[in-house]
């Protein structure tokens, strides 16, 4: 067993621990940290099939935007068990007729795959930022400056609105 395959395993088993750990989690808080850990195994297997670009953008995003922001909401919404509205009895029957229809399709398609079919890992450099960066640069300039004058005007504007009316104080 090489490394490759070890890392791979270990980042699957951190992922679907962390995944169960995140639906059994009775906090919603740690629900949201739980989450931010599967997205962090998912960004390693993005690693191992060389699509480092991919990665950091789903730590970038994923783990640091989204999960920041669904912390502070689940922060601020106060959430008590004595407030919880009762569960209907058919929509519990729903979700597990739903969750047990999502089994089988999984179950079908794990049946389907053929073990002797290989992937092979970190072949081309279709993934890497080097090779994202140049295609950009060379390829797609114009749009690449006129979006990032965009994003700095709307820095601007959201600075502005946001500051206070020091005029008003005085």
């Amino acid at each position: 067993m090489n490394l490759t395959t070890l890392v791979f395993i270990l980042l699957s088993v951190m992922a679907i621990g962390s995944a169960i750990m995140m639906i059994s989690s009775k906090s919603p808080v740690h629900s949201v940290l739980w989450l931010i850990v599967v997205f962090f195994a998912i960004s390693g297997h993005y690693i191992l099939l060389n699509a480092q670009f991919l990665a950091i953008v789903n730590i970038i995003v994923y783990a640091g935007a989204i999960m920041v922001l669904f912390l502070f909401v689940v922060m601020l919404m106060n959430l008590n068990a004595e407030t919880e509205p009762v569960k209907n009895y058919r929509l519990q029957l729903v979700g597990v007729i739903t969750g047990g229809a999502l089994l089988l399709v999984l179950v079908s398609a794990v049946m389907k795959i053929d073990v002797e079919q290989l992937v092979e890992m970190k072949v081309g450099d279709q993934g890497l930022i080097k090779v994202l960066g140049m295609n950009l640069f060379k390829n797609y300039v114009l749009p690449f400056e006129i979006s990032s004058v965009l994003f700095l005007s709307a820095m601007i504007g959201a600075v502005v609105i946001g500051k206070k009316d020091e005029t008003a104080n005085q």
